[in-house]
């Protein structure tokens, strides 16, 4: 099950109180304070787990929580520090500050951590309060409380290369071709219902990340068909593949479900407008002719549209020379 929202309450350890003590010894009537001071409490820390690819775990405990820090002792022993809470997310979380609407850390790496609540100072014991005019305190401090707030996650899967199309335009089955990803594939609209992920090996050391996104139709921005809830999973994708059927199965313009795909896009976010894109006209092993291709390729002059099959793997290997050789232009132009 993909789960790529949630809201859960975290509570950071409360410090421990410090105590108020007197020495105590034989031949030793008045040994003075030796109250020891309260543990700190535990800090909430979330980190970006590679091995974690959903926010799954959030769906049925909404309310996580660090150890408190234990109370001072006599002889001066300090109480043990609560333990950290440490909580793994899938890389590409965001994590929101529910009431007041602020990002507080974005994990868009694995290994990244954010301290989201931290814990409560343990209180000191009446030892640090002694002095010439006060030989005997009877106080010690008390362990503050730990932060807690309400906190909402965002799931953005991280992907080299996004795939983005109509309904049926063939992605899954693309995602199926490339790599050992099993989307489920079948003839109606809205197969695909959650994004899903396929590592696409060319060599040993050639590898690319390629997120196959849900059909879109147009108004989906608006919430039309499976809605926008998905297209945030491709704002952190380098390059788009633009799948078109060449042949709709409901007799619609190839071109023209073109530009409602880029409509829907350029609404949601311009800067996902904006990225690297490359065209593709899917199921060309339907054809019988060069026809339907040039007069896709008539139609969007300004595109090097690529003529390509999912189901008979022709023209894949030019398509994922040509990804990776962007990506990789992308890569050594980054800072």
């Amino acid at each position: 099950m993909f789960v790529d929202e949630a809201v859960i309450f975290v509570k950071a350890g409360d410090g421990g109180h410090g105590c108020v003590a007197f020495r105590r010894e034989k031949y030793v009537p008045k040994g003075g304070p030796d109250g020891g001071d309260g543990g700190d409490g535990g800090s909430v820390i979330f980190i970006a787990d590679p091995n974690k690819n959903t926010l799954l775990d959030f769906t049925g405990k909404h309310h996580w929580s660090a150890g408190n820090g234990r109370p001072g002792m006599g002889k001066k022993m300090a109480g043990a520090d609560g333990e950290d809470l440490l909580i793994r997310v899938p890389p590409g979380t965001l994590i929101y500050d529910d009431e007041h609407k602020i990002l507080l850390a974005d994990l868009d790496s694995p290994g990244k951590q954010a301290v989201v609540a931290r814990g409560g100072k343990g209180g000191r014991g009446n030892f640090h309060f002694r002095s010439p005019t006060n030989q005997a305190p009877r106080y010690a401090e008390r362990g503050t409380p730990g932060q807690q707030r309400r906190v909402r996650l965002e799931l953005k899967l991280i992907a080299d290369v996004g795939l983005v199309g109509m309904p049926n335009a063939g992605k899954s089955t693309l995602l199926r071709a490339i790599s050992r990803a099993r989307p489920k594939v079948a003839d109606y609209p809205f197969t695909t219902l959650e994004p899903q992920l396929g590592i696409v090996e060319l060599t040993q050391d050639r590898r690319m990340v390629v997120a196959d996104i849900p059909g879109l139709i147009e108004g989906a921005h608006r919430g039309a068909g499976l809605g926008d809830a998905f297209l945030r999973h491709i704002e952190r994708t380098t390059i788009l593949v633009h799948l078109l059927d060449l042949f709709p199965a409901d007799g619609s313009d190839p071109a023209e479900n073109y530009r409602k795909i880029r409509r829907e896009l350029a609404e949601f976010s311009p800067a996902l407008a904006q990225k690297r894109e490359v065209v593709c006209g899917n199921k060309i092993d339907l054809a019988t002719d060069d026809s339907a291709i040039t007069a896709l390729r008539q139609a969007l002059p300004d595109h090097d549209i690529l003529a390509i099959s999912g189901a008979t793997r022709q023209g894949l290997d030019v398509l994922l020379e040509r990804l990776w050789s962007i990506l990789s232009e992308t890569r050594r132009g980054a800072p």
